[in-house]
């Protein structure tokens, strides 16, 4: 699908969730977009609760900005919006980037070369050599993983299951984001390129609208030609509008809440779509 060029767009972004808790719960947040953004915000309202509770904000190892607060016992709710500038530029594509050997990696990008919590490269790694061994190098071949992912596990919130692996979603061939997101991940550092996972917001800017309600999305970055793009294994197409949360080695390093106790989700809201201008309502 072709994209007509445009010089920028702005994305109204936000969610509203609400927790019901028995008692003082501490919990951890990945919801506030990612700093490297943090230059395109043109209007924001900043994070705020109700009842009003005290939160603070601290960068973890991967550089992604963290909320952490104790949720008060009952009904509470946490939001935040704003409207972000993006460049209006779908997903880059560059058939001529190349595969790093190893041994040339940065170190920076090893940790995401190995296997973790929900990326068994051991247990994957010998289907991945069968089914993409020999395909060309580089891109061709990323973009090959994305082909079969995409053909290979049949899409439905219904499928959604927390605890989910790479391998495990191989076998079922069924999930959402996240699951597609995993496989790829894995597959690629099966066949020795780095990947990590990444969330945000993907409104349908250019596309067709979805029906369902939003929620956050997941996919991955793969290190290719000295650099990280972006591939959606899920979407399996360019997009425009991608809005960064938080990026990590698989979903149990960047979990959108992480709750230190028991909790009900009473609601639960996202939203993110393209306007054409601010005005006092985007925030």
């Amino acid at each position: 699908m072709t994209h007509k060029e445009r010089p920028f767009v702005l994305i109204r972004y936000g969610y509203d969730i609400s927790f019901d808790c028995p008692q003082p719960t501490p919990m951890i947040c990945q919801l506030e977009i990612h700093p490297s953004l943090a230059i395109n915000v043109r209007a924001e309202r900043p994070f705020a609760s109700e009842p009003f509770f005290p939160s603070s904000v601290y960068a973890d190892q991967f550089g992604n900005r963290c909320r952490r607060f104790v949720a008060p016992q009952g009904l509470s709710r946490i939001f935040c919006s704003g409207v972000v500038e993006d460049s209006g530029k779908p997903d880059e594509v560059n058939w001529d980037a190349c595969e790093i050997p190893v041994a040339d990696l940065p170190d920076e990008s090893l940790l995401y070369l190995v296997g973790s919590r929900y990326c068994e490269t051991d247990r994957l790694s010998q289907i991945a050599w069968d089914l993409f061994g020999q395909t060309q190098p580089g891109w061709t071949r990323v973009q090959a993983i994305c082909d079969f992912v995409h053909n290979h596990i049949t899409f439905g919130y219904p499928y959604a299951r927390s605890t989910r692996t790479a391998f495990e979603a191989y076998q079922e061939r069924i999930g959402v984001c996240r699951d597609y997101a995993h496989l790829t991940v894995a597959f690629c550092r099966c066949m020795n390129i780095p990947a990590r996972y990444v969330n945000g917001y993907l409104g349908e800017i250019g596309v067709p609208a979805d029906p369902n309600p939003m929620d956050f999305s997941a996919w991955c970055e793969v290190f290719l030609g000295g650099r990280w793009y972006t591939f959606d294994a899920r979407n399996n197409m360019p997009r425009i509008g991608r809005t960064l949360i938080a990026k990590g080695r698989d979903a149990a390093d960047i979990p959108l809440v992480n709750s230190f106790g028991p909790h009900r989700l009473a609601s639960f809201r996202v939203w993110t779509e393209e306007v054409s201008e601010i005005n006092p309502s985007h925030v």
